[in-house]
């Protein structure tokens, strides 16, 4: 099943290792030759993330592989389940959906294929508006108005239309890149944009360079509405996130998780998780995002079957206590 991939494959080439798993001692017995890592939309933090660590895999473990560019988490799912990508990354309540056969993508196909790795870190709702639109809190938001809720089938796209929806936001919905989007905003083409995305999102921080933003949070009341209706967790995005910040902003936010194909052997695997997690301070070299891309975050997969190799590190070196029955087996 073609899904409609995005050529832009950041492919990578080992020119030197320092990892234990390049030496060559272990058994690679059925590692491919290659890899690919499903992100999202460029501009987004998906794609930044992603294709970072797939690099830092890759030159770790001297393989060739790469991020790519894709419709994000749902599709990711989907790319993952069926083999098409290795890896991808996903949040908490599109790996719910998928599994539970309601992927917009393929209804009816429950995506069990896909198996969580290990967590990245929780993705903020946040709202930004240009300056001069005088939009400075969700109440702001004129009947009509124009967001945009970055690409179609994104976490952003399936849940921030509804969450506004909640909040009683009458608009029109409009999807695409993050970085289009945010250059529309710019031209006046869109009022709002609702992005879903680790943060600094980077068009966000793009924006701010160049024109004046508003970024709108939520009341505690809004915060608590949303929170009562969505698979969701209060959030604050720290005031140095962004220039135009002052203070921390209200928000909610979703646990992302990268995914593996069940069926990856499970040596590999363990090699790649031990490769991301064994320093912090590398992954934060790839983006601010990884600050939560921690050992101790085991336990906020709440959706999804472990990879044998994920497992197995997360217990031998994180002290998770992961039940067998969480953990795939065929």
């Amino acid at each position: 099943m073609k899904l409609g991939k995005i050529t832009a494959f950041a492919l990578t080439t080992a020119l030197g290792t320092t990892s234990v798993f390049a030496a060559g001692d272990e058994d690679r017995t059925g590692w491919p030759e290659s890899f690919t890592v499903g992100t999202a939309s460029q501009g987004g933090t998906y794609f930044a993330y992603g294709s970072g660590w797939a690099n830092l895999v890759a030159d770790e473990l001297g393989i060739t592989g790469g991020g790519e560019v894709t419709g994000g988490p749902m599709q990711n799912m989907a790319l993952v389940h069926t083999g098409e990508a290795q890896f991808g990354m996903t949040t908490m309540g599109p790996a719910a959906e998928s599994l539970a056969g309601t992927n917009p993508i393929a209804p009816g196909l429950q995506m069990t294929n896909a198996c969580a790795m290990f967590p990245m870190y929780q993705t903020p709702f946040s709202v930004t508006a240009l300056a001069s639109s005088g939009i400075e809190s969700i109440a702001d938001i004129p009947d009509g108005a124009r967001i945009g809720f970055g690409p179609a089938g994104s976490t952003s796209d399936t849940y921030f239309p509804r969450m506004m929806e909640e909040l009683g936001v009458k608009f029109e919905r409009r999807n695409g890149g993050w970085s289009d989007l945010g250059g529309q905003l710019q031209d006046g083409l869109l009022d709002v944009i609702a992005f879903a995305a680790g943060v600094p999102v980077p068009a966000v921080s793009q924006l701010e360079v160049q024109t004046d933003v508003n970024i709108i949070e939520f009341t505690e009341e809004e915060q608590a509405k949303i929170m009562e209706a969505f698979p969701v967790s209060a959030f604050e995005i720290k005031a140095d996130t962004y220039t135009t910040l002052e203070a921390p902003a209200r928000s909610v936010s979703m646990w992302n998780f990268t995914i593996a194909n069940c069926d990856l052997p499970e040596s590999f695997v363990y090699a790649v998780v031990d490769t991301v997690m064994s320093d912090n301070e590398r992954m934060q070299g790839i983006h601010r995002a990884a600050a939560s891309t921690l050992p101790e975050n085991w336990d906020k997969n709440k959706v999804m079957m472990w990879h044998p190799g994920a497992a197995k590190w997360f217990v031998e070196n994180a002290g998770a206590d992961i039940p067998a029955d969480k953990i795939f087996s065929k």
